[in-house]
């Protein structure tokens, strides 16, 4: 058996998803899956599912879970149990950790960042995001935050208003034109965190890239998504806590009532925007109330909401890899894949990945 940390030429045979036909991939001594057969490769598989990397369209490297930032040593470890589960590209969707140095690192998953949150004073967790003295600071931060992260910025659309007592958006239906425009500007895409209603018709009509949880959806807000093919990551694994959440919050009944609300509806929620063809990624929201190495949990969850296994598997793998732009099992291209000894769809989550070749080396592989 090939030992962890190998490097090619390998070659991989099995079957792929979604319909199972039968696979063979080369994998030069560089760390790319080759165009022809390559004399003398050693054998990784002959058998089992093999997929493009898995993908977690929302995670949080470098914040602990329960709370706070981790050091490196910290989110070093969140990334290898990301990768140790088969996920070997991230959406950082907000963190103020610098994971910079893990780049130079060919065995750990990639990370594509959104740079920080962006907030305003009292209107999100302590010590996560950049906060705004004022709305009219927005475009300039968007800018800011673009430029150092990926390619992505991370808004905080709605959150808990104290003097309401309820969910209330952040951002005036203006600044938020303006601020986004901005990031596009400069080649960026903008998610959003958004539990509630009330904030979305202003972010999707600014041009939003991406929706965070999306729990307060409405017939007339997906729709609009399907209109303007704005994706979804519904970080469901995220959304059991909100029994929790409202349980702490005893000081604001409505509020409390109103994340019961939206849990209760979950799934006829995001059942609708997937039946109304919204495109929907998988994101498990790691960090903070999440532990890492979750996106198992995630497919298995996007399957009793309505997609099926072969939408749920695409949702956190090769329709999520092309989303963020990364290509899947292509001559000359990273060969980054992993296989299942068994047909993972039987029992998303529990399937677990028996190989994981990361750039083309042996990361992972279960006896």
């Amino acid at each position: 058996m090939v030992g962890v940390g190998a490097g090619g030429p390998f070659v991989v045979r099995g079957r792929s998803l979604p319909d199972g036909e039968p696979v063979e991939l080369w994998i030069g001594a560089d760390g790319e899956f080759a165009r022809e057969p390559i004399p003398g490769a050693q054998v990784l598989s002959t058998g089992g599912w093999v997929l493009p990397g898995l993908v977690d369209a929302h995670c949080h490297v470098g914040i602990r879970f329960g709370g706070g930032v981790e050091d490196e040593a910290g989110a070093l470890a969140q990334a290898v149990i990301e990768r140790d589960a088969g996920v070997l590209l991230l959406r950082d969707a907000g963190s103020p950790a610098d994971t910079r140095a893990f780049d130079a690192r060919p065995d750990l998953p990639r990370i594509i960042r959104a740079g920080r949150h962006i907030a305003l004073p009292k209107r999100y967790i302590r010590g996560l995001p950049v906060d705004l003295e004022d709305e009219s600071q927005l475009p300039d931060e968007v800018v800011r935050q673009a430029r150092a992260g990926d390619g992505w910025v991370k808004l905080i659309g709605d959150w808990i208003d104290r003097d309401a007592g309820d969910l209330a958006p952040l951002w005036s239906d203006a600044i938020l034109v303006e601020a986004i425009a901005a990031a596009h500007r400069v080649g960026a895409r903008v998610t959003a965190h958004v539990f509630g209603e009330d904030a979305l018709p202003g972010l999707l009509a600014a041009g939003i890239d991406c929706i965070e949880h999306g729990t307060g959806l409405t017939d007339e807000t997906i729709a609009t998504m399907a209109a303007n093919g704005t994706a979804l990551v519904p970080t469901l694994v995220n959304i059991e806590n909100f029994p929790g959440i409202a349980d702490s919050a005893t000081r604001f009944p409505v509020y409390a009532a109103h994340m019961r609300d939206l849990h209760a509806r979950v799934a006829d929620t995001i059942g609708a925007a997937h039946d109304a063809g919204v495109p929907i990624y998988a994101g498990t929201d790691a960090g903070g109330q999440v532990q890492h190495g979750r996106i198992a949990d995630e497919i298995a969850a996007l399957g009793k909401v309505g997609l099926d296994a072969n939408e749920a598997f695409a949702a956190a793998s090769w329709a999520a890899r092309a989303w963020l732009g990364h290509p899947s099992l292509e001559p000359g291209t990273s060969a980054d894949l992993i296989v299942y000894a068994d047909d993972p769809r039987t029992d998303p989550g529990s399937a677990r990945p028996d190989l994981v070749v990361l750039r083309g080396a042996v990361a992972m592989a279960s006896c």
